[in-house]
């Protein structure tokens, strides 16, 4: 498999998380009432926290909570009707759980009162390059020192040239925003953006051409990968949501062959199996004896 950059990550509260050395698995925690999968499902924060601490003994090494839903066609929030939602959640899950939490905004001013209370990771669809509001979402990791996932995205579905080439100019101006404001380099953590300003197909060429991007340059980031019941799976496979588990786990297992070493998935405790085993399979030194 490809080899992946290794970070350990420490926080004041005593929580701790180490990528690089197997694969983790990044919990998603939709407390919206319009998600794609599972909208609706966690909607008290009393719910939300009883459903982090089963991703957690499920194997999840990281809880995801996302209070607005990006799928196509949701009802978008304001920064004050998302800080709103998501305070009493987060207030509920951070001491449920012994895991980092992460928080799913593409919004300062959320990621802001989310670092306040003691979220441990910003987690960014739009890659520190959110356009009404440049270079603040990285202010804010400077300001609080959390690592941040940088997703890559944009606003349509067409690309003038080769993918591969542009999602990497992407990257590359997402850590010069990253230095400018005083993100660390070792605070990025990178992410295809599988779903996100791509076609079906565009998808499915991403991830064929994965190692393009979590080789060479792009192994100084840890990579995480979101593919988790997806509709290219669906365009692929015309799979209904609720349907898409095996390809889920398939498309994961591809990506962790490919140098992604964080998944970000709804089942937990099956993917947990499957990148458990693979990374088995994987690690050296490991018996040979049949």
């Amino acid at each position: 498999m490809t080899a992946r950059a290794v970070r350990d990550y420490r926080w004041p509260d005593g929580r701790r998380l180490t990528l690089g050395k197997r694969t983790v698995l990044m919990g998603i925690l939709n407390v919206t009432p319009d998600s794609f999968s599972d909208g609706g499902r966690w909607d008290t924060p009393e719910k939300a926290a009883r459903r982090a601490r089963q991703m957690v003994a499920e194997g999840a090494d990281i809880i995801d909570i996302g209070a607005e839903s990006t799928r196509p066609g949701a009802t978008p929030l304001t920064a004050q009707e998302e800080t709103e939602r998501l305070r009493p959640y987060l207030a509920a899950v951070l001491p449920a759980v012994e895991a980092p939490v992460s928080v799913d905004t593409f919004r300062a001013e959320t990621a802001a009162m989310a670092a306040q209370i003691g979220a441990h990771i910003l987690n960014d669809i739009w890659g520190l390059q959110y356009a009404p509001e440049p270079g603040a979402m990285a202010r804010v990791a400077a300001a609080h020192h959390l690592p941040v996932v940088v997703m890559h995205n944009q606003p349509g579905k067409e690309y003038d040239g080769d993918i591969i080439a542009a999602m990497q100019r992407f990257f590359a101006r997402s850590a010069a925003i990253a230095r400018e404001a005083g993100v660390p380099e070792e605070n990025l953590i990178l992410d295809p953006g599988i779903g996100f300003g791509k076609t079906a197909a565009a998808n499915l060429t991403v991830l064929r051409r994965l190692e393009e991007l979590t080789r060479g340059d792009g192994a100084r980031w840890p990579w995480l990968l979101g593919v988790s019941r997806k509709s290219f799976i669906g365009a692929a496979l015309g799979l209904p949501v609720e349907e898409r588990l095996e390809a889920t786990g398939a498309a994961c297992v591809w990506g962790v062959m490919k140098g992604c070493g964080l998944l970000r998935v709804h089942d937990v405790k099956e993917i947990a199996r499957m990148s458990r085993m693979i990374d088995a399979i994987d690690c050296e030194g490991a018996d040979s004896d049949g």
